[in-house]
């Protein structure tokens, strides 16, 4: 199928099961405007204007940070902040984990830009811990630590290790930055706030599309000297567009509803594990949830998972996921599944039918 294709069959769909609903360009701009209109808001200038201002002091607040940047995407952000520590410390290396998103995903950009130089800690397949830093001889300038871990199911460290290695960090001057694109969903999990969580970091990014789900968009947060200096990295870079607001405002008006709703999120996805453990067929990462987000793992080939895919959306208008990925056996594949209000809404009858559905086909 084309990627038209693909949309229009999803589209159709009545009940899909993973992330929040996708409302129209129309709705989404006729909400913008009306909350627009509510607060009286007036078009920023370069980053400059109140509407900008105010929700950059608003999340600084939020993570008990100094101050907050209003940045375009998290590409440019975080190879900003890890560039600026590695040249405030004369030294080039930053510890990523293997899973980074920077490594991954950002097409060897700070590579490419020369932003600093990189070395892989850890284990691939779990989170940090502190024996993975004080392994490490080399002096470190920076260290990114992803919090919650996207691509191995949205797994954290436990706190007492994140606390220590916190320390760690302290102790021995290396600038801790925190790639939070998804900092909203650990809260839950710890049972802490959102600023015992950022305590102890130099520097933290966060997202504004992804569980927020405003339109884009993304924030550094620091000292202001920190700031001022990413600023002009980022003005190089490109990324210091004329009108910020539709961005903002796409995010600002519902994201204190988005932040309420995380902890019911976690506690829809502790029920759908409690539901899973029902279906042999699946293997969940991690065994229990730590966000409410994870991955599915399948008996079966990526091409066959997405086969049942489009089989299951076409003669019963479910969606179940969005991609699935080969894994490291063979005849495997994973997928991720974001619990959003989709599932939140979704009662258990239709779940368990979609699974049956699921689970049936991978028999197959």
């Amino acid at each position: 199928m084309t990627d038209a294709e693909l949309s229009k069959l999803k589209s159709a769909c009545h009940t899909l099961l993973g992330g929040h609903k996708a409302l129209t360009p129309a709705e989404t701009f006729a909400l913008m405007a009306y909350w627009c209109e509510q607060h009286h808001v007036e078009f920023d200038t370069y980053g400059d204007g109140a509407v900008v201002q105010e929700f950059e002091q608003k999340i600084a607040s939020l993570l008990g940070m100094e101050a907050g940047l209003f940045c375009m995407t998290g590409t440019m952000t975080q190879a900003t902040a890890l560039r600026l520590a590695s040249q405030e410390r004369r030294n080039p290396l930053v510890g990523l984990h293997a899973s980074s998103h920077i490594l991954i995903h950002e097409r060897s950009n700070f590579q490419t830009l020369q932003h600093f130089q990189s070395i892989t800690l850890g284990q691939p397949h779990r989170p940090w811990t502190l024996k993975d830093l004080t392994s490490q001889a080399e002096p470190l300038a920076a260290l990114q630590i992803e919090l919650p871990m996207r691509e191995i199911g949205g797994q954290l460290p436990e706190w007492d290790e994140l606390e220590a290695i916190k320390a760690h960090c302290h102790t021995h001057q290396i600038h801790l930055h925190m790639d939070g694109a998804r900092l909203w969903e650990a809260a839950a999990y710890y049972g802490k706030s959102l600023q015992e969580i950022a305590l102890g970091f130099d520097s933290v990014y966060v997202s504004f599309y992804k569980g927020m789900a405003g339109l884009g968009g993304a924030m550094l947060l620091g000292k202001p000297a920190f700031l001022a200096k990413a600023q002009v990295w980022i003005h190089r870079l490109g990324g210091n567009i004329f009108r910020r607001t539709p961005y903002l405002a796409s995010v600002a008006m519902q994201f204190d509803q988005r932040l309420a709703a995380m902890p019911a999120y976690f506690v829809r996805t502790q029920q759908l594990y409690d539901i899973l453990r029902n279906y042999p067929q699946f293997r969940t990462n991690p065994a229990e949830p730590q966000a409410n987000m994870l991955h599915l793992h399948l008996p079966v080939s990526p091409e066959k998972a997405i086969a049942i895919r489009n089989a299951i959306a076409q003669e019963h208008g479910i969606w179940l996921f969005n991609n699935a990925v080969a894994t490291a056996l063979p005849n495997s594949s994973m997928f991720e599944l974001y619990v959003g209000d989709q599932l939140l809404h979704l009662d258990d009858d239709k779940l368990r039918k979609a699974l049956d559905l699921f689970a049936a086909a991978l028999s197959h």
